[in-house]
């Protein structure tokens, strides 16, 4: 099978040829800026420039050579933009590797720290010395000086929509964004995955602040229903023009929602239901619409009692099924779910075995996951979340080598 095939089977809840990898397919299954060159030296492969095309979390984007040894059958749409040099400029990560970073993204020093400021000059994020990402520090409606006409202007204004990766800026309007789509396209055989974004809840939190948007889902649910037919609507224009763009040329969308926390979700069912599955529904029905594409939901945490709902919504595939929360059993999960629902990740614990554990645990921890997972299809294997800068290379080794090896 090519890559291509091999993802879209596996979306057919029938076993491929081998179980399907992404490395590096979004922003949530890739690596580590600090790792990935230890991993190259661990490889034994020439050294090469390090590009973070992510600044936030500070992923690196990960070389055709690498992706080859992995076997990874997946890329993400933003691979092809930004080709050329005078889109990076020189920067250093936090243990003095060289490295580049979009010339758009270029943070600034305050004090010993990094920041990012906005375009009329809040500090919006900041990395304080010995971190390895940056966190929200300017949340737009946060004193509750709220102006619902202006959601979509302020997006600059706030990390996560204020600091893009590539294509970014380096488009001017669809029609530069359908062309480097389309020459990707033709220039892989992998499965291509456009990040769309279309956050609800976490948008919330974007605005509101995390603490404060969660008091007002519970004490003015009224404000948050403002708040939210305002941001769909938004969401909904934006997907028209980036499925017109890209449509023809992925075959995964991208969705993001981080629902849950450690041991549940961050909300009830019932509270799911009356504020965001009509809404998620609406979205991925319109994605289905427009395009031939497959909905995933990037969604963290301890989220089973709301995956039922999802799965009535509409939605297509989940990740990164974070295996050390309360209820993510990955048996149970596949037992209860698996039929409807493609569990794209899983493949490795990195809160725990990827980070902690020697090579030998990390091959038995891959090869009992496998097990599980890979029978029937509805399985694509990555680690849970991305590769975090302090693990091992000999484990990010042993990970791989443990899905080539017996099961």
């Amino acid at each position: 099978m090519t890559s291509r095939e091999r993802i879209l089977t596996a979306f057919s809840h029938t076993e491929p040829d081998r179980v399907p990898i992404d490395f590096g397919g979004h922003r949530s299954s890739g690596i580590s800026a600090l790792a990935y060159p230890k991993l190259r030296a661990a490889l034994g492969l020439e050294p090469r420039p390090v590009y973070v095309y992510e600044p936030i979390q500070q992923l690196a984007i990960i070389d055709g050579d690498v992706l080859d040894w992995a076997g990874a059958d997946t890329i993400e749409l933003g691979r092809g933009f930004c080709r050329e040099e005078k889109w990076w400029a020189d920067w250093t990560l936090p243990d003095g590797t060289p490295c580049k970073v979009p010339v758009w993204a270029l943070p600034e020093r305050s004090g010993g720290d990094w920041i990012y400021r906005s375009p009329r000059g809040h500090i919006m994020a900041r990395m304080p010395e010995g971190s390895q990402h940056f966190d929200q520090t300017w949340w737009p409606f946060l004193d509750g000086e709220e102006d619902l006409s202006r959601i979509e202007e302020l997006f600059p204004h706030h990390m996560w929509t204020g600091i893009a990766s590539p294509p970014g800026p380096s488009v001017s309007g669809p029609e530069e964004l359908a062309a480097g789509a389309r020459r990707l396209r033709q220039s892989t055989g992998r499965a291509v995955i456009g990040l769309f974004g279309g956050n609800l809840h976490e948008m919330g939190q974007f605005y509101y602040r995390m603490d404060n948007f969660l008091m007002m889902l519970a004490g003015e649910p009224r404000r948050v229903h403002r708040f939210l037919d305002a941001l769909v609507e938004i969401h909904l224009r934006r997907l028209e023009t980036f499925l017109g763009a890209v449509g023809p040329y992925i075959d995964v969308i991208n969705f993001g929602d981080d629902l849950g926390a450690q041991n549940r979700p961050q909300m009830s069912p019932r509270m799911y239901r009356e504020f965001f599955k009509p809404r998620h529904a609406m979205m991925w029905a319109r994605a289905k619409k427009l395009a031939s594409v497959k909905v995933m939901l990037h969604c963290c945490g301890a989220v089973r009692p709301l995956i039922p709902d999802l799965i009535d919504a509409g939605l297509d595939a989940i990740n990164p099924v974070q295996i050390s929360c309360g209820g993510m059993d990955a048996a149970g999960l596949k037992r209860d779910f698996g039929r409807d629902l493609v569990f794209w990740g899983g493949g490795c614990d990195t809160q725990r075995v990827l980070h902690s554990g020697t090579p030998a645990e990390v091959r038995d921890h891959v090869q009992s996951q496998l097990r599980i997972m890979a029978p029937g299809g509805g399985f694509v294997f990555q680690q849970v979340h991305n590769i975090l800068g302090n693990v091992a290379a000999k484990n990010i080794v042993a990970m791989y080598e443990a899905m080539r090896g017996p099961r």
